[in-house]
């Protein structure tokens, strides 16, 4: 799963449902839902629609502009839709493991949209093959199609077939499902991936980021609660399921230091001030005496005005990003992953020649690629690059959708930040401390897992406690 090219944490996925009640067309807005949660997942996507008692879909390899054309989408029509954009983090990259999943059972048809990692994925399986159903695909999402599909024999309705699929499904998810009449969204009991409520007009909207919800010209209702199963039906009324709520939430740190977009908010929120305040407390904790401050694009640029607002030095562009190469840039070989950093990344030579650089970025994985800036930024004649970064160091692997390589493989892992430094040929080097993250997203209405930093996990792991080595 993880190649040499990794050296960001990857997307997790990004979902989207829209039912509409005022005659707007439902796949169209999945469309646009989706567009502006691309961020989340360049690998594939996907849209499915209700059509009376059916259920029709469409999904592809590749970016929502480039898998649904004006033909595409004209095919399909109905009042409900539901779409996903995919990273992945468990399964292969392959066009029967985009989403969402539509699946026959018994009683009918449900599509479903998953963002999130299964910790108990594989025991699941297991479980369903032992007992002869056959999986179309190689992800965790198609278990719990299958969990809700058999709650739904016994259940009085879907929405309740879902509150009951949540005894059995463990780990982190954010699901937004659809049956004939019906769209759900559900959210795992710990909170720890996005999903909110919108409006636009009469019409009810589910998406992981508010941006999305922007995106439609809908408004932002509020954020589904951890554990719980929100539904809409034809009458138009929203209903909620609370019996799984009631622990602490634990929404992952990195949606705000790097994964959501900045305009979006999550639980009362605004990304954009939470990494603001990162790069006010990096300028407490770790000061520099420079000249300019910059941020690496895109997710480092609200840190860097931090850091300067906080620091006083002047805030600047000192890379520009090249906008048609995405997060996923493919990378074949080492003398071409040298140089992607430079398809990507250009240093502004008249703005840092001469100059004491302070560098922002998100994080450091692998320490690679920011030994590449480092060295572009001193080629061009920075004076000195002082590399600070808004999150703490990655010790730790993820379990729940965020693809952090693992331990043998973090630049941090049993090294000293003074060992790091050397290694990236920064001047000086500082990450956030870990317990100011709580002060970073102070005002959101959650708490926050930090595990990937600390290792204190929020539940058991499939590796409980064990160190998870790479095949390389």
């Amino acid at each position: 799963m993880f190649i040499d090219s990794i050296n960001k944490p990857k997307e997790e996925c990004g979902v989207f449902g829209f039912f509409d009640f005022d005659g707007y067309d439902s796949a169209q807005m999945a469309y646009y839902g989706l567009f502006s949660l691309q961020h989340r997942g360049q690998e594939s996507c996907g849209i499915a629609v209700c059509q009376g008692d059916n259920i029709r879909s469409y999904k592809n390899m590749g970016l929502v502009n480039d898998v649904f054309k004006p033909d595409v989408l004209s095919l399909l029509t109905g009042d409900i839709a539901i779409g996903h954009v995919r990273y992945s983090t468990t399964g292969e990259s392959r066009r029967e493991n985009a989403q969402p999943l539509v699946t026959k059972y018994s009683g009918g048809m449900l599509a479903v949209a998953h963002n999130g990692n299964l910790t108990n994925g594989a025991a699941l399986r297991e479980e369903f093959e032992e007992k002869g159903m056959i999986f179309q695909t190689t992800i965790d999402s198609e278990s719990i199609a299958y969990v809700i599909a058999q709650e739904c024999r016994t259940a009085p309705n879907i929405e309740q077939a879902v509150a009951n699929s949540m005894q059995r499904i463990h780990g982190a998810y954010s699901l937004v499902i659809m049956t004939p009449g019906k769209m759900i969204a559900a959210r795992d009991e710990y909170g720890m991936r996005p999903l909110v409520i919108g409006k636009l007009g009469n019409s009810y909207i589910f998406a992981s980021e508010s941006c999305a919800i922007d995106a439609v010209g809908g408004e932002l209702i509020r954020d589904v609660l951890p554990g719980e199963v929100v539904s809409v039906g034809s009458d138009g009324a929203l209903t909620s399921n609370l019996s799984h709520c009631g622990k602490k939430s634990r929404m992952c740190i990195f949606e705000y230091i790097y994964f959501a977009r900045s305009d979006s908010t999550i639980d009362g929120l605004s990304v954009y001030e939470a990494r603001r305040m990162a790069g006010r407390l990096l300028a407490r904790q770790h000061p520099a005496d420079a000249d300019l401050v910059i941020g690496v694009p895109d997710s480092g640029l609200d840190a860097a005005i931090g850091f300067a607002e906080e620091s006083g030095i002047p805030y600047g562009t000192g890379l520009l990003k090249n906008r048609y190469i995405g997060r996923t840039f493919i990378q074949p070989d080492q003398k071409m992953r040298e140089r992607s950093v430079r398809l990507k990344l250009n240093p502004l030579r008249s703005a840092i020649a001469g100059k004491r650089i302070v560098m922002i970025d998100d994080s450091i994985v692998r320490g690679t690629t920011c030994r590449r800036i480092v060295n572009m930024l001193k080629e061009a004649g920075a004076k000195e690059v002082h590399m600070r970064s808004s999150s703490p160091p990655f010790l730790y692997p993820c379990y729940f959708g965020t693809d952090i390589p693992s331990q043998d493989l973090l630049v941090s892992w049993k090294r000293s930040v003074e060992e790091v430094r050397q290694i990236i040929n920064a001047d000086s080097l500082g990450f956030l401390e870990p317990d100011s993250l709580g002060e970073m997203i102070k005002g959101a209405h959650c708490g926050f897992c930090d595990a990937c930093f600390t290792g204190n996990y929020p539940m058991e792991t499939p590796y409980k406690g064990e160190i998870w080595k790479s095949n390389e």
